[in-house]
């Protein structure tokens, strides 16, 4: 019982926490920071850092990761937890070595006060019934799933925005999303929902718990809305064999509870084909729930979606 105690406290400090950011632009070990403020007609406004690297000219095209959580990637000394992905230093050691195509991220910020409804993805509300559906809705997203105008988001306003103001790669095979904890589940969603858009998406200590902060935690509430995701992800996945998948967790802290949520999707996957050239999961034994552990590991996904 303490140790569910704990794990849950570590959800909630991690969702919250990850929410704080702040107005310092980031410093970086290589590249460069360029910082836009873009106002949407599906969301609150969002703040998004993008990534140059190293010699960036805009006769050369780019591919492009979006990634969730955007305040977290490039400089923990600005973060909640003084924690980062140290996308920078990962990203610049790939492509200097060439292992990976030359590639710009974009940090899509998450906005505090809807973080969880932006993140959460809603098709996982469809297949519940009460009172889980209204619980999860009211408790944890603000009374309101904002995820599918997140996506919108992504693909009809910043997208868009990001390939006109940069040399990109604009198709599915130079665009990409990644994430961890909900920001690996948008990021599933993400290709799921726009496989037209998204080339593949590295989903980190993905989260299919799908509780948070103001939730109550019941093995029935976890049970019907991660069943009811995984149920949409398998009928989603026949048209997402030419597309990359990348799945991982730790096995401390939070990370240590999502093995056998994985071990089912893993299934699924193994059933509907996939092999190792479009799919991989990976367990990192003794890697915890936050930026320090996503660091360590940031390169394998990183590889796996852009590697030549």
């Amino acid at each position: 019982m303490k140790t569910l105690f704990y794990s849950l406290l570590t959800i909630i400090i991690f969702i919250n926490g990850c929410g704080k950011k702040s107005d310092s632009l980031p410093k970086v070990a290589s590249g460069k920071i360029v910082r836009e403020k873009i106002n949407s007609k599906f969301i609150l406004p969002k703040t998004v850092d993008v990534w140059l690297p190293d010699g960036y000219v805009s006769s050369e095209q780019y591919a492009v990761i979006y990634m969730n959580d955007g305040q977290m990637l490039f400089d923990s000394t600005i973060t909640w937890n003084k924690q980062e992905w140290q996308v920078d230093e990962v990203v610049t050691s790939l492509i200097k070595r060439n292992m990976i195509r030359k590639c710009i991220v974009v940090g899509v910020f998450n906005n505090p006060e809807q973080k969880m409804a932006e993140y959460f993805p809603q098709v996982a509300l469809n297949g519940l019934l009460e009172p889980s559906r209204s619980t999860i809705t009211n408790t944890m997203l603000g009374g309101k799933p904002l995820s599918d105008a997140y996506l919108k988001f992504l693909v009809t306003e910043l997208k868009p925005m990001i390939d006109s103001t940069f040399s990109t790669i604009p198709g599915p095979d130079g665009t990409y999303i990644m994430g961890s904890n909900m920001g690996g589940l948008i990021s599933l969603y993400a290709l799921c929902n726009y496989p037209d858009v998204f080339g593949g998406a590295a989903c980190m200590s993905t989260h299919w718990l799908m509780v948070g902060p103001g939730m109550l935690y019941t093995p029935m509430i976890i049970r019907d809305v991660s069943g009811a995701f995984r149920e949409y992800v398998a009928g989603k996945l026949p048209a997402l064999h030419d597309r990359k998948i990348y799945f991982d967790y730790g096995t401390g802290t939070t990370d240590s509870m999502y093995r056998p949520y994985q071990v089912k999707i893993d299934a699924i996957m193994a059933m509907e084909g996939f092999t190792k050239k479009n799919w991989m999961t990976k367990e990192f034994p003794g890697y915890s729930h936050d930026e320090r552990s996503l660091a360590k590991r940031l390169g394998v996904p990183v590889e796996f979606l852009l590697g030549r």
